[in-house]
């Protein structure tokens, strides 16, 4: 098991790099334009899809498999809330569950419809959103972290 858990250590760490370039990104972008509009709903979905295949990878060291298919994203999602005992703390806090669902909901718009404009008004609320609520995500993965840093020492 320690090789799984390096492996995904290993992962994880390399995620977090990618994971704040894209935050950084974010920050710094204004929907004030239709085309930076859009470029920040590209930003804010490449942000929850580096999340999503960090989760992933955790989901494949600890529990092998999910069930519902047809729900994949949201189960994905709310069993890294879920404290699996003797296996693994939960990943994610209530709040940054929360949060994060939000994001997996404008993924799942931004990759779908296709005839839909984005709000600039929208996009900024979910960007001011995101921001407030990063620096839980932060500490949420910081845990999980030294978490997995405990299980190699």
């Amino acid at each position: 098991m320690k090789k799984e858990i390096a492996l995904v250590l290993g992962y994880l760490k390399n995620q977090h790099k990618v994971i704040e370039k894209l935050f950084k990104e974010i920050e710094e972008e204004s929907p004030s334009t239709k085309e930076k509009t859009a470029y920040l709903g590209y930003l804010i979905h490449n942000l929850y899809s580096a999340l999503e295949e960090l989760f992933q990878e955790i989901a494949k060291t600890f529990e092998n498999r999910i069930e519902d298919l047809a729900r994949y994203h949201r189960e994905l999602l709310k069993r890294m809330s879920i404290e699996i005992p003797m296996i693994r703390p939960g990943v994610l806090c209530e709040e940054s569950f929360r949060l994060l669902d939000k994001l997996r909901g404008f993924r799942h718009l931004f990759r779908h419809a296709y005839d839909y404009e984005l709000s600039p008004k929208k996009i900024e609320e979910l960007k001011v959103e995101l921001l407030e609520g990063w620096s839980k995500i932060k500490d949420d993965l910081r845990r999980f972290e030294n978490f997995l840093q405990e299980k190699m020492d």
